[in-house]
């Protein structure tokens, strides 16, 4: 009689067996080394710059997807994209993640004297920041976060908590945006101060945006698609057409950390520790099931 006996599983690459051991440092030199590479290339060679942005756009997609099919395979890839199916946030939150930033933006606007009547009328202003937030989610945000937020912040807050994990994702955040510096002008148009200028907003501002939006993930289960509005709100707050200048949208960004930190302080949650455990929380090897085979009798 044929009895079932456990086999090995099949050998795995060098590649998928360091992937699924550090997961995070895979998913960053998948992502980093070839986004930097196509930067470096347009800049030297007068390569489109917005094509090498569009293929950082596709590292982000393919770099977080190909490391978690190393690690769980398919139904690994589908717990990936799960967080942008989280919805149910209820209306207050749905009113944070859309309207605090361009509300705060324009407050601080109001108060330093930098605020004006907005080209077209307050009607057209609002407009534009919709069909900024809605396109700026669907074509980058909501894919950028499923990347940072699903896949990189979720795994670090649950090893080193909210705050630590959070501040952690920020450091490759900036990282991967240095680049940007030379966006409008390239080398010859860019003076150092315009790139000292924007590295230090980047540098500054990243490690807010990061806690920001880790809050936002714990205090709603994962849901990537909160944390991709929230991104894109961001984005589109900062091209306000009533606000002169462009020191006012990171004083707010600044400011509604703070405020959701005060928040959830009064709620009685912790401003260091926390996580989603929706969201991926291992970072040790995936052992392989054995397989099953009958013995010859």
């Amino acid at each position: 009689m044929s009895q079932p006996i456990a086999t090995s599983p099949a050998p795995r690459s060098w590649a998928a067996e360091n992937a699924t051991r550090h997961p995070v440092t895979a998913f960053l030199v998948i992502l980093i080394v070839p986004t930097w590479t196509l930067y470096a290339v347009a800049l030297l060679t007068g390569f489109p710059f917005m094509a090498a942005k569009l293929a950082e756009l596709v590292f982000l997609i393919a770099a977080p997807v190909m490391v978690t099919r190393w690690i769980g395979g398919r139904p690994a890839v589908r717990t990936l994209f799960r967080g942008l199916t989280r919805w149910r946030l209820g209306v207050p939150r749905y009113l944070m993640i859309l309207f605090a930033m361009p509300l705060l933006t324009l407050l601080v606007a109001l108060i330093s004297g930098t605020a004006g009547t907005p080209a077209g009328g307050w009607a057209n202003m609002a407009l534009i920041y919709a069909v900024l937030v809605i396109a700026g989610a669907l074509t980058g945000n909501l894919w950028e976060e499923t990347a940072w937020s699903g896949f990189a912040q979720g795994r670090l807050m649950a090893r080193r908590g909210l705050l630590a994990g959070s501040l952690l994702t920020a450091i490759p955040f900036a990282l991967i945006h240095l680049p940007l510096a030379w966006e409008s002008g390239g080398l010859a148009g860019t003076t150092a101060r315009d790139v000292l200028i924007t590295w230090g907003y980047l540098i500054v501002l990243a490690p807010f945006m990061r806690y920001l939006i880790g809050m936002v993930l714990v205090d709603t289960n994962g849901s990537v698609l909160a944390a991709g509005l929230l991104h894109a709100s961001m984005n589109a707050s900062g091209a306000l057409a009533a606000v002169h200048g462009v020191w006012q949208y990171p004083a707010a960004l600044i400011a509604l950390t703070f405020l959701v930190a005060g928040f959830r302080s009064v709620r009685g949650r912790s401003a260091v520790q926390g996580f989603s455990p929706a969201l991926p929380t291992d970072e040790d090897p995936v052992q392989a099931t054995p397989r099953a085979v009958p013995a010859r009798s």
